[in-house]
């Protein structure tokens, strides 16, 4: 994050942008000193596991034991509950659990978290495309542009835009999740994808939103894509946003 805020002030020209990033660099310098939240808005927590098929759990639920965790540390770490039990009857959980967990078998004897708390100014903003095939390479970036400029200033721009592109309509949707998970601004191993998440960017900052909707170059620090195959009759395109506020842990065990 420090590294994308550094960046972002060497290329924003609006004075107004820059007033922004100072405050945005601030309250990330002040939340390093003691134990706050860099935004109040603490998430849904998002798990992405990566299971050997060689690892044996004994001794409990392997679901049951992440929400252990993040029951523990949202009550020990005073952080905000945001969790309802229900999305129409909407009693507080209390403790920000369920959390939302994907899980992969893969080869090994390790598991490998990636630990996100998605938070929803910007996950509402979020928007799914199903393409017909011949709009092809533009139609992609017109999806993404489309949904980063409709958003406007409400996902606390500079943003992180995650797009899944392929699959079916969910796996789209996991994919644009699973692309805020790389770090930011690391390209696809695709070369191709690569170029193309830079084509997207240079759009998107061409907008002028800027941070915090206020005007300005750098409406967000980076484009992730992840692809995967796809139906012939088909193009499914998922775009999901994160805020400036970009938390994200890898764990090995």
């Amino acid at each position: 994050m420090e590294e994308a805020f550094s960046q972002a002030q060497k290329k924003e020209e609006s004075q107004l942008g820059q007033w922004v990033l100072s405050y945005l660099v601030e309250n990330a310098r002040i939340a390093q000193m003691g134990p706050l939240p860099l935004c109040q808005d603490t998430g849904m927590l998002v798990v992405f596991a990566q299971v050997g098929q060689d690892v044996h759990f004994v001794g409990g639920n392997w679901e049951d034991a992440i929400a252990d965790g993040v029951r523990e540390a949202y009550c020990s770490g005073y952080l905000r509950k945001s969790v309802v039990s229900h999305p129409l009857w909407r009693e507080n959980t209390g403790d920000n659990t369920p959390p939302v967990i994907h899980t992969r078998i893969v080869p090994g004897e390790q598991v490998k978290l990636w630990i996100m708390p998605k938070g929803f100014g910007s996950e509402n903003k979020s928007q799914l495309f199903m393409l017909n095939p011949t709009e092809g390479i533009e139609g992609v970036k017109k999806a993404v542009v489309e949904t980063v400029k409709k958003a406007g200033g409400s996902p606390c721009p500079p943003t992180v835009v995650g797009v899944g592109v392929g699959g079916t309509m969910e796996k789209a949707c996991l994919l644009a999740k699973w692309a805020l998970a790389r770090p930011i601004g690391e390209p696809a191993e695709d070369e191709r994808v690569a170029q193309l998440e830079q084509e997207i960017l240079a759009e998107l900052n061409n907008l002028g939103i800027g941070p915090g909707g206020l005007g300005g170059r750098v409406t967000s620090f980076a484009v992730h894509m992840e692809t995967y195959p796809t139906h012939i009759a088909g193009l499914p395109v998922a775009v999901n946003l994160l805020c400036h506020a970009v938390r994200h842990e890898q764990v090995v065990l």
